[in-house]
């Protein structure tokens, strides 16, 4: 692949300044990488990487889900994926955009390519959890995860498109996002689709419960229930997912939980992510729902928190948002739990300290 036509666009900007050649961005780069705080040197060793005359960028895994891996993605893939969001969003060459999240993940690269492919304007910040009240700009597009959504509500309006991923979005952030003027939308993806191949309206009169496919992606389901994502032009294979999806039509589907996490309580099917929803807004300390064996009905649903001996929620109010059936049966405190380096806890390894405690 060649590193100027199809990866570099002719109007691309970086935190405002305009650039005649890849020779011009390689040599702000190389000031970025002596002088620049840790994104910006992020993002200046991945612009190096994709100006390069190479075909293809390694990226790594968050590992969320299982143990984080490296994987193999082709810039063309990228590209593809890239032009699929411009596309489904409408943000051509000019659109000002601001990277806050963490530039060595997919997520953050995908900012980085989509400015370069698609002509925008993009300005680099330190992701912190309120880098959008820190800077007066207006942006056209904004990607966040939750937690920073959370803490930038007031400044929000400042945006008109925010694409929210890395985690769930809580009924309680959907709930506020209906009072602010921005079009904000939930992502559904992982590393191996090139960050998202679908995405649901949260506010507004287009709100929705189904994911829509991005241009180019259509959906099946396995056996099990589970999402099948066929998507050829940012993967060659068909990707088998362990999300269990309620499949609306080929390009739609309402998410339910992760297959490996479902708890069968009395042959009753819960899922530990849409419980954990409903209790977010009146549990403040993180925690997750899991299961542990029970004589009578096989499997009981827990809660397993983590926080000191002081810190001791009103669970008995907390639950009471909580179908019968939905209710833990027993509580748990761990005084720390397993995080990814993008800060999602891992459940796996919450419940092997678990059993050593129980």
């Amino acid at each position: 692949m060649k590193p100027t036509s199809l990866t570099l666009h002719p109007a691309f900007k970086l935190n405002g300044l305009d650039f005649s050649s890849p020779e011009e961005v390689l040599n702000f780069t190389d000031d970025l990488l002596n002088e620049g705080n840790e994104q910006e040197m992020l993002v200046a060793q991945f612009i190096e990487n994709w100006l390069d005359f190479t075909e293809e960028v390694m990226v790594k895994t968050s590992g969320s889900t299982g143990k984080p891996k490296k994987i193999i993605l082709t810039k063309q893939q990228m590209v593809n994926s890239a032009k699929a969001t411009g596309a489904y969003f409408k943000t051509g060459s000019g659109t000002k955009a601001l990277l806050c999240i963490p530039a060595n993940f997919i997520a953050g690269k995908m900012m980085v390519v989509r400015a370069m492919v698609l002509g925008w304007d993009l300005h680099v910040v330190q992701p912190s959890k309120d880098a959008l009240v820190e800077y007066d700009n207006d942006y056209d597009f904004v990607a966040m995860v939750p937690y920073q959504v959370a803490h930038s509500l007031e400044a929000l309006p400042k945006v008109k498109k925010v694409i929210i991923g890395g985690g769930a979005v809580s009924a309680t952030l959907e709930t506020q996002l209906q009072e602010i003027n921005v079009e904000a939308f939930a992502t559904y993806g992982m590393t191996e689709t090139i960050t998202h191949v679908a995405v649901r309206r949260i506010n507004g009169f287009a709100k929705s419960e189904s994911y829509s496919a991005l241009p180019d992606v259509k959906f099946s389901q396995d056996n099990r229930g589970c999402l099948l994502i066929h998507a050829p032009k940012v993967s060659e294979k068909i990707i088998v997912t362990n999300d269990l999806v309620a499949l609306k039509s080929a390009t739609s589907f309402v998410w339910l939980g992760r297959w490996d996490n479902v708890i069968n309580s009395g042959g009753v099917k819960l899922f530990p992510e849409r419980v954990e929803a409903k209790l977010l807004e009146n549990i403040k300390l993180p925690f997750m729902i899991a299961s542990e064996k029970d004589e009578q009905f096989g499997e009981r649903v827990i809660l397993i928190y983590e926080g000191n001996e002081n810190e001791i929620p009103n669970f008995k109010q907390a639950f009471k948002v909580l179908e019968p059936y939905e209710q833990p049966k027993k509580v748990y405190r761990l005084s720390r739990f397993a995080y990814t380096e993008t800060g999602k806890i891992k459940r796996g390894d919450v419940l092997q300290v678990l059993q050593k405690y129980k």
